[in-house]
């Protein structure tokens, strides 16, 4: 680093505590003012007078808040009431003459650039080849955050350029958290020390943490003592801890944001189609130079097969990992830009950790950082950092699995057996980092982001972090309106509301209850997921039947997603039973069992919305299991058993209980599930309520895993021979059924879905 580099570094730092006094929503529109500092070289008129502007605002010279409401006002939202189909999106693809922008990439980048070119006016079209957030924005660690470690790494390395993200991150931190305040919410994050002179090292990077963020800090960072950082978190470990630190950051639903910000951008007149890929770029002469510019893309709708051209004066790359493809769709001699990397994150049950309290490993085992977060009533922890290879279909790895397992056990109380059997989901994400092609250390490589523009004209975003997003779309369209000469107003997407947050309060799912008759963890969720368009959800909800809750039918009684937002989701886009599993509602990723119990009837009601044919449905269920099998974790539970010392059972016990077992095991998978029981139950005439039947089974799943290993089962039954469990309904029930199977004579059980 120059001596004027680490003047301007030791001035940012200074900056940091003497903050503009403004609200987070009158924050400056670029944290990139500070680039334009004296001892810098400003680049053009344009940066030169957007750092005055910033400046003004920041001195209060200008009514920031005034200019951004004003500018809203003037906003145009021609489908503020419903949104228009997907097959009115692409007929707006198809007949358009020529759009200003087109973007291709579906994710929270892509979207986000729609999202900041339709709101300066410009025409704007969107294509995703598969589903908005079907790639790496839907599985991140959850966090909206500026980056502890960055932070580190730019003091230790004096490295103005990772300070400067993490600054550029905790400002967009601020705004995302305003303005989607249902999806998103500060989350603390506990960091225990177990060395003493950790802890003011530790305190120092945490305060330094703070003060980069200035005003927009979401809470001061506190010390805990040893007792009361075990009374906040009693699943820590307590040998050898002093203490711990407890700092802020953001946390959200990023499958949900990303389809908010898709949403948004439609609202505003964006042409948006999911499931359109591009099949190659679309050139023409240019008149004044003679060279060959992009002007467009020949596009497919993967749906039905048809292809159309959609012509731009300008195609913008944002398509994450897959930016290389494009960029060789517009010249094959075109080298690298990104290097793939592999993050693995499991999902364990809730009960691993405090409902409002994260915890952060800073030093693992191989110097990698490790987060082990309450999200969505679950425990997620991750991540992995491994060099991959570019996949539509990330299949996440026994060994980093494993990985994650052991850290977890290394900060957890020995009392807390963390078993393989506990994972309910795992899946890997690809991050798109921007490196040198030749580097192949890809955990020392900074999440930053390039904007390019290639001969040809095609705009490229690359890299970056999820927290960014809007900063990186809006450099973008600059870079785009420069290049391209386009008429465009300035950006409006900060403080921009997205989908549902307008009209949403932390208590409107009281109306909900009140309004509708829905259950309180129902509406809570509708809430939390859809905003003020929780309304339109709950009209959809279907009558029950019982006294309480008036309407809306869980899809799975454990969770408290309904079968109106199945309805619901074909509003939102959503063409495939994955798109619901996954993105529209969460839960493949939270409980991959419980999507499969989900899966069928999740195709029976979007079959008969949409017309689907008998085939249709039966490819459908199909694509959905082998998604869940692969890509979330179901063939790495199939193949784990949760072990047992406890089993005092003889050989021969235990050969009489396998033979029970495997009864209702018909496929010998190791586990039986509700629909096991269920079959087997009503081949023999017996009928038992679903929710009944998921209490008897969860008396003896252990691990809270929504089904119940042969272990599991050799453990209650050793427990009921020496007496330490009486009047085990599932015991008792198994035996019944066995005795009647054994005086029918051999029944075939064909199971309807898949198993763990």
């Amino acid at each position: 680093m120059t001596s004027a580099e680490l003047i301007t570094l030791c001035i940012l730092l200074l900056s940091a505590c003497c903050p503009p006094l403004l609200p987070v929503r009158d924050a400056p529109a670029r944290p990139h003012a500070v680039l334009h500092h004296p001892l810098l070289p400003v680049r053009d008129t344009t940066s030169c007078l957007h750092a005055v502007h910033c400046c003004l605002v920041s001195k209060k010279l200008l009514p920031a808040r005034l200019a951004r409401v004003a500018a809203e006002a003037e906003l145009n939202v021609p489908f503020a009431d419903e949104l228009p189909s997907r097959r009115a999106q692409l007929e707006t693809l198809r007949n358009t003459p020529e759009f200003d922008v087109l973007v291709v990439g579906g994710g929270a980048t892509g979207t986000g650039c729609a999202l900041d070119a339709v709101t300066r006016n410009l025409k704007t079209a969107l294509v995703e080849r598969n589903d908005f957030s079907s790639g790496t924005s839907s599985r991140s660690t959850k966090l909206i955050h500026g980056g502890v470690r960055y932070l580190q790494k730019a003091i230790m390395q004096l490295d103005y350029e990772q300070y400067m993200m993490v600054k550029e991150a905790l400002h967009e931190r601020a705004n995302l958290l305003e303005i989607a305040p249902h999806l998103s919410a500060p989350l603390p994050i506990m960091l225990p020390v177990y060395k003493w002179w950790q802890l003011p090292y530790f305190w120092a990077g945490i305060k330094m943490y703070d003060l980069v963020a200035g005003i927009q800090c979401l809470k001061s960072s506190y010390v805990l003592s040893k007792s009361k950082a075990l009374e906040l978190f009693p699943m820590l470990k307590k040998d050898k801890l002093v203490g711990a630190i407890v700092y802020y950051d953001g946390q959200h639903n990023d499958a949900r944001m990303n389809l908010a910000i898709a949403l948004t951008a439609a609202r505003y007149g964006a042409a948006t189609a999911n499931y359109t890929e591009v099949v190659h770029l679309l050139k023409a002469k240019d008149p004044v130079s003679g060279q060959d510019k992009v002007r467009g893309a020949r596009c497919r709708d993967v749906i039905t097969g048809e292809e159309f051209d959609v012509k731009a004066k300008c195609v913008i790359n944002a398509t994450g990992p897959f930016t290389d493809s494009l960029r060789k769709m517009d010249n094959q001699k075109t080298e690298n830009i990104c290097q793939p990397s592999a993050g693995v994150h499991i999902v364990i049950p809730g009960y691993y950790s405090p409902d409002n309290m994260g915890l952060l490993d800073p030093a693992t085992s191989d110097g990698r950082v490790i987060f082990f977060l309450p999200w969505e009533n679950m425990t997620i922890a991750g991540t992995t950092d491994t060099p991959t290879q570019v996949t539509a279909h990330p299949i996440p790895g026994e060994d980093d699995i494993n990985f994650i397992l052991t850290e977890v056990r290394n900060y957890l109380s020995p009392d807390v057996e963390v078993r393989r059997g506990d994972v309910l989901a795992a899946w890997s994400g690809i991050r798109p980092l921007v490196t040198d092609p030749s580097s192949k250390d890809t955990q020392s490589i900074c999440r930053n982001h390039v904007v390019s523009v290639s001969d040809s004209g095609l705009v490229t975003i690359a890299g970056g972090k999820w927290t960014t997003y809007r900063s990186m779309a809006e450099e973008t369209l600059d870079a785009a309106v420069r290049v391209h000469g386009l008429r465009a107003e300035p950006c409006k997407t900060v403080g921009l509301m997205l989908e549902g947050a307008k009209g949403w309060t932390p208590t409107l799912y009281i109306r909900l209850v009140q309004d509708y008759g829905l259950e309180k963890e129902v509406a809570q969720h509708l809430a939390s997921t859809y905003g003020a368009r929780a309304f339109d959800v709950a009209k959809m909800a279907q009558v029950t039947g019982q006294r309480w809750p008036i309407v809306g039918k869980r899809l799975v009684s454990e969770f408290p997603y309904i079968e109106g937002e199945v309805t619901y989701s074909i509003r939102e886009y959503a063409c495939t039973a994955i798109d619901v599993l996954a993105r529209r509602t969460r839960l493949g990723f939270l409980n991959v069992q419980a999507a499969d119990e989900a899966l069928p009837r999740i195709v029976a009601i979007m079959g008969q919305e949409l017309g689907w044919s008998q085939e249709r449905r039966t490819a459908e269920l199909e694509s959905a299991r082998r998604f869940l099998y692969y890509e979330m974790g179901y063939r790495s539970r199939f193949e784990q058993l949760t072990k047992t010392s406890e089993i005092n059972l003889d050989n021969q016990e235990v050969a009489r209980y396998k033979k029970r077992f495997h009864k209702f095991d018909k496929e010998s998978k190791g586990f039986i599930t509700t629909v096991d029981v269920q079959q087997v139950l009503e081949s023999i005439n017996v009928h038992i309520d679903e929710n009944a039947l998921h209490e008897i089974l969860n008396e003896v799943d252990l691990n809270k895993n929504g089904q119940v290993e042969i272990d599991e089962f050799l453990q209650l039954m050793s427990a009921v021979k020496k007496g330490q469990v009486s009047d085990s309904r599932l015991a008792i029930l198994m035996k019944t059924a066995e005795e009647t199977l054994d005086e029918r004579g051999p029944v075939t059980v064909d199971r309807s879905g898949g198993g763990v």
